[in-house]
Order: structure tokens, then sequence, then C-alpha cells
């Protein structure tokens, strides 16, 4: 109720109303103001009472003062005061809750003056509660009494043996001082009455004792001792009720014999299962247990036998189903031992005196003891005269294991021992032996320190440290799981010792260790597990070795040591500087939250990369999740504020490599990131390190930090000329270079790593035609490591593998300053003639600079070819031959193009260097035996053996090169693959220049070895994956430069003309296969070879004719001929062959929009260095060329006309050119499918299907086009021969189709709009209503489009596909059935009008209708329906072809053979329906 305040009062005059205004000082004054006015409130509020709750108050509007009048006692307790202190960090929910209702809240007794915070306190359990809550015991009213003095300074420190165990819950202190005051004769401390302990008279065992509080109230005491009687096991419980009650519980053995339960005798059940009486409201509560247990006995003899039964199963019915399970299983845990069951005071139990054997048999194998207690809530303290408490434990003196059972045996001495708990001991006892069997069961995997995989029978001691986990204590090892735990723990060295373990695995794992023995993928199985998270955390530990084993583990995780040295063995390779970035495959995201809202609502790419969790950025890409959480800035803080051991610092920049390799730009815009790389581990000047194992290299150069710094160069020009120029890379570059690798006051092996990186790094920034001054100021120190290749490269040095690599990748410094130099007069006049546009300016080392190194570098390579006699080092002269080829390649190339070309004396010298090292490096038996090589070297060939490695997963690619040393393969050191591809390079430079050389080397392409290889390649289908790129990619460039050299062989060398079919389905599948920065080879390929008429010698040799005759022994033999206005596929391939040149033309026009990826691959393969953007190829996001690309002028005129204008334009309206495309395409597609069957068989015949249906979808008459039907029949027939028939599967989708069935919905509305009865048109139709193919097109003809029926005029004749497939098996699709029925009754379906479809009808109906195949009800009442109907037919003819039809026949009149007369067995059968029919009709009237 409210009241108002009187405005004439001064006092209420006095306060003001708050404003707007206020702040909340202001209130707080005023608030203020107003409690020390006294003032009434201007209203008040009272609670109502809850009639609900029972709850009392006075009238409505009345306040808690009575009479309504306002209690001004209770002012400051009922007023409201606001103060900002006390408010909640946290809004209150806005969304209101139901009330909840308590059933105990009425029970609890609540004051009206308690503070509900203190009642939360008080019932607060929570440890940090309990522990606050420690309150003195008030001692000031007991006596204190001085110890006793003795002559020893100190007490007799006793052993526990001599202590008494009879006192219990007292200290041994106590119990000394206690001994000591009774030796003395005086009274101990708190000593009770003697009438306390006349329970102890009667000797009961304390394991007898049922606990009770002294100080609970009679209602506890009955709700511990109200219980139901039951039996279990081997234990008779029965409770016998008494007035008053008093709820006593006796266990009486169940192997008493009925004498025992009548005897007179009161001591026919001891005592000791008697419960103590102490707690019992009786006066002499000492002798009641005795007086209950006679009155017990007494009723027990009076009950028989049956009776003891029946109150038994009484007592069981009574209590909770689930208590007695629960008591049995506990039973069943713990069944008591013969030992044990002897020493109870009944003695043993047998089955022959058994009386209640029924029961015994329903609770043998589930006894157990249950021990009912009050629930402990305060445990109160006890002077030394109060007796003990009875003990809480079994009531039951073998309710828990035997003793004997126990590993350990306690003894009376020891202390709080005389509770046992034998699930804590079982802890104690020895770990169970492994299985030695093994089992088809998968079992946990369990990992040693190392990482190592332990077998699951594998018996290792404990001392090893692998036994320290619960599950499965008897197996060595640590699961995946348990080291996750392990890795957050409290404790430093176990979660270093976790990680550190981790570390392992994943090294193991990643180098494909587990591949045989486990089951799945380890490193997707701790990703998805949260390794990522787990990783990121521990990097922020701040002990140095938790973070150091974190730094580790990512290590391990992101880097493979293996793909790295690979990469850095393939860098002088042709192109070997190039490569793809580590970027996972790009998935298509659900756009979900945007369905349905206009473009300008939609959320950019931008902003739904924001908006997605680190959980689901690093679940699609590891590295982009490992970004987004900060890694970066945390490895710069562990460089720089940590800087930890030579071992992290490695482990950091490998990271930083890898993270490279995926987004270099983050890397280099990390803040201080690269500044701390570079002045710390490239400095300009630096010390000799004290040892070889230095502990620390800060302020050492390391090359990996140079390696990271080529890779970030990789990425492009201008990251590079930042690189350079603003981290002053430029000026290090010399510091390292100018002199020897054992002159650069640094350990050997890291003297050769780091100065082959900066070669490389200058290579790579040769490539972009920068750091060329370097080359000038470096010249002198170049000849001179030049002039030393065969010192360094000997034998005897320890060091030869890093020597090796440091000339290898100096050859290719000089292989790109010779592209760059190349460039010069070219970029020069460019300059001049550019006249103001833009053009790159010219480098500043020219081709003067670089001639003087050819001879220097050709002695070499006629030195290394000589070598190759020596077995000793032949090896290395295979290993550097390649890179000489590569630059001698460069040399002649870019010779060719400066004005002081010299032809005559240049074709001299090729001449020269063909027939003196060229030739016999060719012929040398060891290059023929490594050629042997090609095809088990092969990665196209072999696609089984080079599938990606199971622990490389979708969101952290890698090149899976785990082993690649010791497995055959395309960079192991048998492979053939570097030297063939030089020696194929320098030969398209060199028969470029002089085409008569070009004979000399035939045999390359004639031998047997290359022969198989190309063989091989011709029927493989490789698949497309980051594992298999990298290296694929050099394969092509053999493949490319093989076909290159046939291509200027095949018309001047019958030898190789014999294979140029070969030659030509090698290059038809190399063109699909070709990936991303390969453009200029496809563009190569279709100018050259592809449409070469040379490389299709089925076209000049008589294909065309042997084609038509193949069509006519196949007319001959089925005697099916066509139709006499169509031409065979032998004229229509004759035609093909003429326009080859028109079909090059027409497909290089639809591959236009790929001219300028076809540009840029162009100089970065031909080594225009100025040019060359970026060395980092682009992303792998599938092949250059579609694997359909021979259907690309259909599908692209569908997608111009057919999608917009819905298929309905002219061929007048259709754009220009149009036909003539359209035409070639189909000319070419019948060329490869007679004669390059196996280079189309990567396009599924569905996909074919699909994908011709374009030129019926496309336009409303482009079909009926004189050479585009001709064609249209032609393919028709060759994709329904009976052999490709098998293959053709319409229920998969074909590619970019959902369905095939939405394809040819689309088809049956077009073929009713513009067909006019076509029939080609109609054949194309027919053809997916096979009955092997889904029944949901059959009914789509019959249903919805069942008025196309009338024009499908299609005859068996022009129909090239058998009856039998449209007819057989019958038909089992009830609706289908009748809607077939349907369209013959009602004269939908004709025989002049669809020929075909009519005898598929007739066929299907007739075998249902004269089916007598067990079938459902409804199929059975259908039939007799069905031909009943056809029986009373008024249409004779059509009653006859239902009921006569016998099969189909292509040659007779209506196209189906039929019986004079319907066999007996149709006519019983008809008969017996006829007759059913008639008495039910009967049974009607």
């Amino acid at each position: 109720s409210l009241r108002s305040v009187d405005r004439d009062d001064p006092d209420a005059g006095m306060l003001r109303r708050p404003k707007p205004s206020d702040c909340e000082a202001d209130l707080l004054r005023e608030q203020e103001k107003f409690l020390t006015s006294g003032a009434p409130a201007a209203a008040n509020v009272i609670r109502r009472p809850d009639k609900r709750r029972g709850e009392a108050g006075g009238e409505g509007g009345e306040g808690e003062g009575g009479g309504g009048e306002y209690n001004r006692e209770n002012e400051g307790r009922l007023r409201d005061v606001v103060t900002i202190e006390d408010l909640p960090d946290q809004l209150p929910s806005l969304t209101p809750a139901p009330p909840k209702k308590s059933r105990f809240k009425a029970s609890h007794v609540t004051f009206e003056d308690e503070d509900a915070g203190e009642r939360l306190d008080h019932h607060d359990m929570h440890v940090s509660a309990v522990l606050s809550r420690i309150v003195e015991r008030d001692t000031s009213s007991t006596p204190i009494s001085l110890p006793a003095f003795t002559g020893m300074a100190f007490p007799k420190a006793l052993h526990r043996s001599e202590t008494s165990s009879q006192v219990r819950n007292k200290s041994i202190f106590a119990r000394q001082i206690a001994a000591q005051r009774l030796k003395e004769g005086k009274t101990p401390l708190h000593c009770a009455p003697k009438a306390a302990h006349t329970h102890r008279g009667q000797n009961l065992p304390p394991e007898t004792n049922m606990d009770t509080d002294h100080c609970g109230a009679a209602d506890d005491r009955e709700s511990l001792f109200n219980m139901f009687c039951f039996v279990f096991g081997n234990q008779s419980v029965v409770s016998i009720s008494t007035e008053p009650p008093l709820h006593i519980i006796l266990y009486l053995p169940l192997s008493l014999s009925p004498s025992v339960l009548h005897s007179p005798e009161p001591t026919a059940v001891s005592c000791r299962s008697l419960l103590f009486g102490q707690g019992l409201g009786a006066p002499d509560s000492s002798g009641e247990p005795m007086r209950i247990h006679r009155e017990n006995q007494a009723k027990l003899q009076a009950m028989s036998q049956s009776e003891i039964l029946q109150e038994q199963k009484k007592l069981l019915c009574q209590l909770d189903p689930r208590l007695v399970d629960f008591v049995r299983s506990r039973k069943a845990q713990s069944v008591p031992s013969s030992a044990s069951a002897s020493k109870q005071p009944w003695g043993e139990s047998s089955k022959d005196n058994f009386p209640l054997e029924n029961m015994s048999r329903q609770s043998a194998s589930s006894g157990a003891a249950v021990h009912f207690q009050k629930p402990r809530e305060v445990e109160m303290e006890r002077g030394e005269d109060q007796p003990p408490p009875p003990l809480r434990v079994s009531l039951l003196p073998f309710c828990v294991n035997s003793e004997m059972d126990l590993l350990l045996k306690p003894q009376k001495e020891w202390v709080h021992m005389d509770k046992l708990e034998p699930e804590k001991l079982e802890w104690m006892r020895d770990l169970p032996a492994p299985k030695r069997k093994g089992t088809k069961k998968a079992m946990q995997a369990r990992f040693d320190f190392t990482g190592s995989l332990i077998p699951p029978t594998e018996d290792l001691p404990t001392h090893l440290g692998l036994h320290h986990h619960g599950e499965e204590p008897e197996r060595a090892g640590y699961s995946l799981q348990e080291l996750f735990l392990l890795s957050r723990s409290q404790l430093i060295q176990q979660r270093s010792l976790a990680l550190g373990t981790l570390s392992n695995i994943l090294s193991k794992a990643r180098a494909g260790e587990y591949l045989s023995v486990l089951k799945g993928s380890v490193v997707s199985t701790l990703l998805d597990a949260g390794l990522l998270f787990l990783l990121r955390f521990a990097l922020d530990d701040g002990v140095e070795g938790v973070m150091s084993a974190a730094v580790h583990a990512l290590k391990a995780l992101l880097v493979c040591e293996d793909d790295e040295e690979c990469l850095d063995c393939t860098f002088s390779w042709f192109r070997g500087l190039a490569s793809f970035p580590l970027l996972p495959s790009a998935q298509e995201e659900e756009e979900e939250e945007d369905a349905g809202l206009p473009e300008s609502m939609k959320f950019t790419a931008k902003e739904k990369e924001e908006r997605k969790t680190d959980h689901d950025v690093a679940r699609q890409d590891v590295v982009k999740g490992l970004l987004k959480m900060k890694l970066l800035p945390r490895l710069r803080y562990i460089l720089e504020v940590f800087r930890p051991s030579p071992r992290v610092v490695q482990d950091v920049l490998q990271i930083l490599t890898r993270i490279a390799r995926h987004s270099s730009s983050s890397v280099l815009e990390c803040p201080r990131l690269m500044e701390t790389v570079l002045s710390e581990f490239l400095p300009a000047s630096w010390t000799a390190p004290s040892s070889s194992i230095p502990q620390s290299v800060y302020g050492l150069p390391l090359a990996s930090a140079m390696k990271l710094l080529r890779v970030l160069a990789t990425s492009g020009r201008h990251t590079c000329a930042r690189l350079l120029n603003s981290l002053a890379v430029k000026e290090h570059l010399p510091c390292l270079l100018s002199t020897e690798p054992s002159e650069l006051l640094l350990e050997p092996t890291e003297a050769l790593r780091i100065t082959t990186e900066a070669y490389r790094l200058w290579a790579v920034a040769a490539g972009y035609g920068q750091a060329c001054t370097l080359y000038i100021d470096l010249y002198p120190s170049l000849a001179k490591t030049l002039q030393s290749v065969h010192t360094a490269l000997a034998l005897s040095d320890p060091l030869l593998p890093l020597q090796l690599q440091r000339v290898l990748a100096l050859l290719s410094l000089l292989t790109q300053v010779t592209h760059t130099a190349g460039c010069h007069r070219e970029l020069q006049a460019g300059m001049v003639s550019s006249q103001g546009e833009e053009c790159p300016p010219p480098p500043p080392v020219s081709w003067g600079h670089v001639t003087g190194l050819q001879p220097s570098l050709l002695g070499h390579l006629r030195g290394f070819v000589k070598n190759l006699d020596n077995p000793v080092q032949k090896d290395i002269s295979l290993a550097v031959i390649p890179a000489y080829l590569v630059y001698l390649e460069a040399y002649y190339h870019q010779l060719s193009r400066q004005n002081c070309f010299k032809p005559v004396e240049t074709l001299q010298e090729l001449e020269r260097l063909a027939s003196e090292v060229l030739l016999p490096l060719l012929s040398h038996h060891v290059v023929q035996g490594l050629i042997k090589n090609l095809k088990s070297s092969s990665v196209v060939c072999n696609v089984e053996s080079s599938h990606q490695d199971p622990e490389t997963t979708a969101s952290l690619p890698g090149l899976a090169c785990p082993g690649w040393r010791g497995r055959p393969g395309l960079v192991a050191p048998s492979s053939p693959f570097p030297l063939l591809t030089a020696l194929g390079l320098l030969l398209e430079t060199l028969t470029g220049i002089h085409k008569g050389l070009s004979y000399k080397f035939n045999s390359l392409l004639l031998s047997e070895p290359v022969i198989g290889y190309l063989r091989g390649c011709s029927q493989a289908m490789p698949t497309l994956s980051h594992t298999r790129a990298w290296l694929v990619r050099h394969e092509h460039h053999l493949l490319y430069l093989l076909l290159r050299l046939a291509h200027r062989l095949v018309s001047i060398e019958p030898e190789v003309a014999k294979h140029a079919s070969l030659y030509h389905q090698v290059a038809l599948v190399l063109l699909p296969w070709l990936l991303p920065g390969s453009e200029y080879l496809g563009h190569e390929l279709l100018s050259t070879i592809i449409f070469n008429k040379d490389f299709i010698s089925e076209g000049h040799s008589g294909g065309p004719e042997a084609v038509e005759l193949g069509e006519l022994r196949l007319q001959e033999e089925t005697h099916h001929h066509t139709s006499p206005s169509l031409q065979t596929v032998g004229a229509l391939l004759r035609e093909a062959c003429i326009q080859l040149p028109s079909i090059r033309g027409c497909f290089l026009t639809h591959l236009a929009h790929l001219e300028s990826s076809v540009l840029t691959s162009r100089d970065a393969l031909l080594g225009h260095s100025p040019w060359i953007s970026s060395h980092l190829l682009p992303e792998l996001t599938g092949p250059t060329v579609p694997s359909d690309w021979p259907f690309l002028p259909l599908i692209s005129l569908y997608e111009r006309t057919g999608l917009s204008d819905g298929g309905g334009l002219q061929v007048e309206d259709l754009p220009h050119g149009a036909l003539q495309a359209v035409t070639h395409c189909l000319q070419w597609l019948l060329l490869l499918e007679v004669w390059r069957e196996e280079a189309l068989k990567v396009i599924l015949p569905v996909a074919k299907l699909a994908r011709l249906s374009c030129v019926f979808l496309c336009s409303s008459d482009l079909f009926l086009e004189r050479p585009v039907q001709k064609l249209i029949w032609g393919l028709f027939r060759l994709l329904t021969r009976r052999s490709k028939l098998d293959s053709l599967e319409l229920n998969v989708p074909p590619p970019g189709l959902a369905s095939f069935q939405d394809l040819y919905t689309a088809l049956l509305s077009q073929y009713e709009a513009v067909s006019f009865g076509d029939r080609l048109f109609g054949c194309w139709v027919l053809l997916p209503l096979q009955r092997r193919y889904s029944a949901t097109m059959r009914l789509a003809v019959f249903g919805e489009h069942v008025g196309m029926l009338r024009s499908l005029g299609v005859t068996m004749e022009q129909l090239s596909i058998p009856i039998e497939r449209f007819t057989s098996p019958p038909e089992d699709s009830l609706p289908l059935l009748h809607l077939y029925f349907r369209s013959l009754v009602m004269g939908t379906l004709k025989p002049r009008w669809c020929p075909v479809l009519y005898v598929v009808t007739l066929s299907h109906v007739n075998t249902f209708i004269f089916s007598q195949d067990a079938a459902a009800q409804e199929v059975e009442a259908a039939r007799h329906s069905m031909l009943r109907k056809i029986y009373y037919l008024t249409d004779k003819v059509l009653r006859n072809h239902l009921l006569l039809f016998h099969l189909p026949q292509q040659h007779s009149e209506f196209g189906f053979d039929s019986y004079e007369q319907l066999p007996p067995i149709k006519a019983k059968r008809l008969e017996s329906v006829l007759k059913q029919q008639d008495s039910s009709d009967g049974k009607g009237d």
C-alpha cells in the first residue's frame, strides 16, 4: 500500500525530487539528508502474506506495525538504502525465471531476524568454508592439572608395539599420560560416571556395535534403526517388531538347522550376533538387548520352516528392488572365503544342513553385506572418560575380504589400521602380467618417452616409469589422453615430460612409422583433440623448460625435415627454386547465414573470416589458426626475451620457415620479428665460438635464418627487394661469400650450410633480376670457387654431401645470372622505344659479364662425363651433371637472342658439343642403366605406391617425403629424372638452333625403357594432391620435353613416326594433368602436337576406310541399317582430319581466358627474369585445363545461351561462329572416341552424355542442322555400342550436376517444345528409359510428360539399343505399371505414334497380369483387376495385344510376336480370375 506525503509538512518541503542532471554523488547526498531528517517515506511497500505457504498477515493495506500505522522501530530495517559499493558486478538476468519450490524448505526452521547471507554461510560446505570454521573448544570450566614431576627431561619415546591398542581414537601421547596417571593412582581427566560403562559387561565385540549418537534426538535414532528385514547370501536378517517397537536387527546364519531355530536353549544364537543396547530409551539399556534377543528366539522357535520362508519372501518384497540389487552386487564383489567363514561363532555352514535351499539358490551368487548407518554430519570430540563410539564397519564378521586375501595383514599395534580398506590395499599388489596372446580386438595405443609404440604383450620393468597411469595398469606406456592430462599438470617435470613425449610421437608419425601398426592417423587424432591449443598454452608458460618442450612439439607438428631436405635437393633442378604454397585445399563453406539476403547485406570474405573462432579456423587450416592465436608475436618474444638454447632457436626458425611457405606476408608484417632474426642470427660481424657446440647461438650467423630469408624471397620480387634493401640483407651476403667457408670463424658444417643457403638466396634474387651488382663485385671469389670445384668434391672430404650442395647452389646462381644478363639488350631496347610506358629497367649485368663462364663450366662438364667410368666418382658426377646441363641450356638459349650471335660458329660449336659430350653421355652404360629405372621412379606410373601419406592431414598439407632416400622415387639417387630433364631441356634449345641435330638423338625416344614409360603414362590416371604436385611437376617437364623432341623427329624419322599415336596419346593425357604454373606447356601442346595430323597417323593411313569396313561388317552381322540420309562414321572422320587446323583454332579461342597465365608461365619457364613477379607458383586449386576440355565449346555455348534464354534461341540468334564451333567440337569428339578412346577414359560415360545433351538444350534448332545431326548420330552410335552400354551408369550424378534426373527433366521439356518428332532427339530421350535405370525417369515420361508419346516415333531400326534392355527384367513399380496400363487403355500410346514404348508397355503389362509369383495383397489385387479389365476391353486389337503378347520382334508389323491363342497356363490363370469375379458377384446378389 502507498502513502502520499503531506506537501504542507515543513520537513517534507526541505527535500527535493531527483533531477535528470543529478550525478551519483548528488543522489547519495540527498539520500543521506533524507535519512538524517527522519522524514517518512513517500511510499511504503508492504509484502502481502502468501496464503499458499501458510503465512499469517494483517488486513490488506496494513503495515507490519499493526493497525496500518508506520512502525518507526523497523524503519531502518524495512527501508531500502542504495549503496553503490554493494551493487553486483554483473547485471541480473532480464528473463524472469520460474520460482523454485523446495520440498525441504518448509521443514527448515528460520528466524525473522536471521540474515540470509549468514544462513548461506552456515550451510556452505566448501573446503574453504570448512577450514575457516575452526573454533577452539571452551575449556574455561575444565579443571587444569599439572603434569607429574619425573626424573626424565623428556618423556620416553615408545615404540608403537608398546602402546595399548584397546584405547581407540586417542593419540600416543594421550595414552601415555593416561597410563602414567593410572599408575600413580590419579583419576583421569574428564572422568564420567561409572554407570556409563555398564554395557561393557556384556563382552560384546566392537564389530557388532551399532553407532548411535548420544546427543541425537529420538527421531534420529529411529531413522538409524528403522529398517526392514532382508535375506542375502549366507546371512538371514530377521526383524521382530515388539510393542513399543525397538527395531533391533538380528543376524542369523542360514546354516542353522530347524532344530537349532526351535531349540529352547537361549544360547542357540551366540550373543556375538546381537546388537549393542547403547542409546535405547529403556531404563536398563544394558539388559535390553538380551531381553529382545530372548523374545526373538521365542518367536522364531514358534514359527515353522515354511513360515520362516514366507516371512523372508515378504520382507524381500517390501524392500526397494534397487537396494536389493545394489547389496547383491556388493556381495558379489567380496565373496567370503572358507577360511573367514570357519571363524564365525556359529561354525561352518554346509549345503547338507541348509534349511532354506530355494532361497540360497536365488542369492548364492549375489549376496553382500550392507552397512546402514546414519549420515555423519558432525563429529563430536570426546574426553578420556567417554567410551569410544562403536565402529561403523560392517555388522557382519565376513562382510570384507578375509585377511588371507590381502597383501598386507594389519597388526593390532598399528595406529589407525583397525579399519580395513581393501580397495586401497589393492594398489600394493603386483601388476598383473600383460596378455601374451594377440587379440583381434583393437587396443589403445601406448607410447614410451621416445615416442615408440609399445606392443600390448610387452612386459617392461616398472622402474622405467611407464606404469604411472590408472587405466590398464599392467600395460607399460602412456596413451595420448594421459599425455594430454600430464601436459597440464602443476608439476614442471610432468609438463615437460608429456610435451617431450608428444613431440617424439609427432616426429615419428610424420615420418610414417605408425602406418603399419596403428589404425587411423595420429596427427589427425591429436589435432581433433585440441593439440594446437595445448601447445599454444604451453608456449605461454613462464618456465623455460616447458616452453622449450612446447616449441619442439610445435616444430614436430609443423615441420617435416624430410620434406625440407627434398625441396633443397631439387633446388638445382629445372625450375627447382619455384614451389607451391603449402595451403590447404580450398573448401566451399556453407553460407547459411547469408541465405536469402541481398548482396548488399551479405558479409564480405574478410568479415566472415573475422567472425570465425580460433577452433573453426584451425580445423580448416592449422597454420592460419596458429596465426590467429598470435603465434608470431610469441615466438618473437621467445627470441627476444627468453634467448633460449640453440636447439630452441633452430626450432623457432624452422617453424617460421614453414609458416613462410604458407603465408610469407604474415612473417614479414610481424613487428620486430625479422629485425630480431637479422640482428641476432645474421650479424655482419661475429667472433669465433669458444667450442664446437656453443652454449648460445646469439651473435652467430645461422643457416636456418638464411633459409628463412630465401623462402620469404621466393614469394615475390617486391618481398625480395624489401629484404635486400630495407633489411640490408644485400650487405650481409658479401660477408659470407667473399671468403672460403673454412675462413668464416664458424664450425665447418655450419659454415658450408650457411654459404649454400646464401648462394640459394642470391639465386632467387637473381631470378628476379636483382642483386646482380654483387655478381660484378664478387666475380673474383666466384671464379676462384669454380676453379676449386674438383678439389671441393674430393672423396676424402668428410663433408662431401654439404660440399656437393654448395656447388649445386653456385651453379643455380650462375644459371639465373645468365638468364638475367641475356635480357639486358631486350630491356635496354625496350626503354628506348617504350616512349614513357612502364618497362623494367635493364639489369646492371650484361651479356659480356657472363660469357667468360661458359668455357670453364663446359670443361667441368667434360671432366665429370669422363668420371662416369670411375665407379668411385660415378655418383658425384651423376649428381652435378644435370646442373651443368641446365646452365648450358640457359647460356645457348640467351645466346641466340644476342646481337653478337654468330650462327655458323655457333652451329659448329653445337655439333662439337653434341658429338663430344652429349652423345657419349647418353650412350654411356651408367646413364643407360639409370634410364632403366625410369618407370619405377615415376610418380605418374606408380599411383598406388605414391598415394597420399595418411599422416598428412587436409588442414596441414605436406610433401610426404619420409624415407625418400631408401625407396624408389623421383628424388631418389637412382632416379634418372634430373639427368633426363636437363638433357631434354638442352636438346630442346639446341635443336631449335640447329635442327639437323635432332636425328642424332632419336635413340632416346626409341629406347625400350622410354617407350615402356610412355605406355605406362598413357594408361595412368593420377590424382591431384599436395603430396604429389611438387614432384609430378618435374615429371611433367620431362614428358613435355620428350614430346617436343618427338615433334621435331616425327616428320623426318620413320622409326619415330611408327610410335606417333603413342606420343599423341601421351600428349592428350598430359594436357589435363598440367598444374598451375605450367600453362605455357599446355599452350605449346595444343599448338604443336595435339591437333597435328602427323601424330594422328590413322587419318592418312586408311583409318577412316577401316572404320567404314567395320560398320559394314556390323550391319551384316546384326542386320541393322541406318537411315540412308546419314553418312557413316568413316566419312565423318575423314572430314574431321581435314578440319584439324580449324579445330585447333576453335579450342585455342575457347582457352583464350588463360592468356595472362600462359604469358606468366612462359616468362618463368624461358628465364625472362625481369618479368618474373614471383617464384611462388599459383595456389594448387586444380589442373590448368579441365579433364573434359574436349567438350569446352559445347559447355561454353550452353552457359551463354541455354541457361539465360532457356534453349529457345534459333541458330541465327546464337553468337557469331557458334554453329561452326559446335561442329568442330563434335568432329574432335568423334575423332577421339574412335581413335583415342583411352584419352577420354577419365571422363565418365554419364558425363559424356550430359555434356552432349547441351546440343539440344542451348538452342531450339541447333540439333536440326545437317552437320550437327550427322555428328551427333555418329557419337550416339559410339556411346550405345554393346560394349559401352554396360558402363553407362545414369544413377551416378555426373560431374557438375546434382543428378542426371534434373538434366533429363529439362530434356523432356525441351523435346515437347521444339523437337517436332525428331528421331535423333527421340533416341536421346529413349536412352535413359532402359529398365536398369531409375524408375523416376520413366514415371516422368508417362506421368508429367505423357503428351510427348504422340510424337516419339523412333522405330526399332533407328534405335541402336537392343529392345531387351527396355523389357527385361519385368517392371516391379506398381504406380508405373498403372501408368503403362492407363496410357494403353486411354489411347495415349499407340503403335503408330511411339512403336518402341508401345512394345515396352505391352511386355511389362503382359508379364505383370500373368505373373504367379508371390506378392503383396495390393499387388495381387492389381493383377486381378487389370486382367479383368483387359478381358472386357471393347478394343479387340488392344485386347489381343495385351493377352497374346509373346516376345519383341524387330521385323514384325507391330514390333512383337503374338500367340495364336493363350497358352494353357495363362488361360487357366485368366479363367481362375474370372471365376473369382463371378463368385463375388453371386455373393453380392
